[in-house]
Order: C-alpha cells, then sequence, then structure tokens
C-alpha cells in the first residue's frame, strides 16, 4: 500500500501535525498547541498518511466555501520529502476545493517549494498593486 492522500478531518494528528509546524515550519515558529488546534478547527484541512496511518504531510485551508480559500501551512515530513508528496498534497487539496466552484485560491509561497504551486497552476497576483495587508503580533 502506497501513501494515501485524505481530506478526512476524522484522520488528522494534531499532535503531528502540531509537531510537523513547529519543527520544519520557519512560519509556524512560536505557534503554540492551541492555535494550531483552533487553526484546524477553523480550517479544511488535509493529509497524508503511511500504509502504517502515520502522517506525514499536512495543509489546510481557510475558506468561505463560496468565493476564496486561502492554502496554508503546507508542510511534508522532512524524511519524506523529493518522493513528490508535497505536489498530490497540494493537487488534493486544490481538488477539493474545486468542487466548491470557488473564484479564487491564494498561497504564500515558501520559495524552496515555488516549483511545487506553479506546477499546480498558481501565478503571480493579478494587480498585485492592490492587493493590502495588516499584520500584527501573533499572540
Amino acid at each position: 500500500m502506497t501513501d494515501e492522500f485524505s481530506a478526512d478531518p476524522a484522520r488528522l494528528d494534531h499532535a503531528r501535525v502540531h509537531q510537523l509546524l513547529s519543527e520544519h515550519a520557519y512560519w509556524a515558529a512560536g505557534r503554540t498547541r492551541a492555535t494550531q488546534d483552533a487553526a484546524i478547527a477553523a480550517s479544511r484541512n488535509y493529509g497524508i498518511y503511511t500504509a502504517t496511518g502515520e502522517q506525514i504531510a499536512y495543509a489546510r485551508a481557510v475558506t468561505d466555501g463560496v468565493t476564496f480559500a486561502w492554502l496554508a501551512d503546507v508542510i511534508v515530513d522532512p524524511a519524506h520529502r523529493g518522493r513528490g508528496l508535497g505536489t498530490r498534497l497540494v493537487d488534493g487539496a486544490l481538488a477539493d476545493l474545486d468542487t466548491l466552484g470557488l473564484k479564487r485560491v491564494l498561497l504564500k509561497a515558501a520559495p524552496e517549494a515555488r516549483g511545487v504551486y506553479l506546477r499546480a497552476g498558481f501565478t503571480g497576483l493579478d494587480e498585485p498593486e492592490a492587493w493590502l495587508q495588516r499584520t500584527s503580533q501573533p499572540r
């Protein structure tokens, strides 16, 4: 049996997701387990699992379910990188989101993963000068 993509929230290993992000994702540095659990609860979640059920990749989408989604926290366990799992994870998440008929899916691409997103059909922003952001300090 090969590694399996799943959008089933019951399969998520919350502790493993937090471990992957807190240890291997610079953007999630300092994120508490409680914050991660709240993010999971408010998102559509995706994982890739080994034949033994170990979660080795994770992504989530923040969405209104109708017009827009933000793909976030895409991570593959470093021990399993280089096998196309990031591509499978992103493709699976986008296939799930496609069923919603969303107008736009955005993400902030880590430089090392940019190729995965370009192959999945992401492009630069139309009118980037029209987009604004507001940042705040993490809780």
